[in-house]
């Protein structure tokens, strides 16, 4: 007789529903799939997984980040999406194909699955989860680049300058984190192009997943 392990189940809609209500006050839409509202407490920057990978390297800090599939989607403060058009073109990225866009006001995001919790295959996941007990705007990235509870937005800000700020560090601001996108999604599409058959290998580097 062979027995055989069952695979761990996925979480109830309810449960998880009830984990982003009640655990971090964020609104949802139950689904299924439970869906995060965006706008209200937060927005989204979407890019290509390999472009995400290549970005979150330079930066460890970012505000909460998550995976869906071969997306990747960071969080930043809401209005951001408003913003992102005239950003870019400010930045001079303005009519170049970088499939980067924005989830504002009126959108939703995938609810992903908590950190512990087992989820299905290619089910959305945090890369960066969210901090229980932390408001959530303190730790967007956004025109300000102040962040709190954990600090920086940057990797290179140095523990004198958090003592400097009192405890609070100048963060990955919006400008700063879109103009990094920005670069590596131009990268990604042109390795795309010159791979042969135009495949490169996207969705194909590992992360940690805690």
């Amino acid at each position: 007789m062979v027995l055989t392990v069952p695979q761990p189940r996925a979480p109830l809609d309810g449960s998880l529903a009830q984990w982003y209500e009640r655990g971090l006050g964020w609104a949802v839409s139950e689904g299924p799939p439970v869906q995060l509202l965006t706008g209200l407490r937060f927005d989204v920057l979407e890019l290509p997984a390999s472009a995400g990978f290549a970005l979150l390297e330079r930066y460890e800090r970012t505000g909460p980040v998550a995976l869906v599939g071969r997306r990747m989607r960071l969080l930043v403060a809401a209005g951001s999406a408003d913003e992102l058009p005239g950003l870019l073109d400010w930045l001079e990225w303005g009519g170049v194909a970088l499939d980067l866009r924005a989830i504002g006001a009126g959108g939703r995001m995938t609810a992903p699955v908590p950190p512990g919790w087992a989820g299905s295959r290619g089910a959305a996941v945090w890369l960066r989860p969210p901090e229980p007990g932390c408001e959530i705007e303190a730790r967007l990235p956004s025109f300000t680049g102040v962040t709190q509870c954990g600090g920086s937005g940057d990797g290179d800000v140095s523990d004198a300058s958090r003592a400097a700020q009192g405890g609070r560090a100048a963060g990955l601001s919006l400008v700063r984190l879109v103009a990094a996108a920005a670069t590596e999604c131009h990268r990604a599409r042109l390795f795309h192009a010159k791979s042969p058959g135009g495949t490169g290998n996207a969705g194909t580097q590992p992360f940690c997943f805690s």
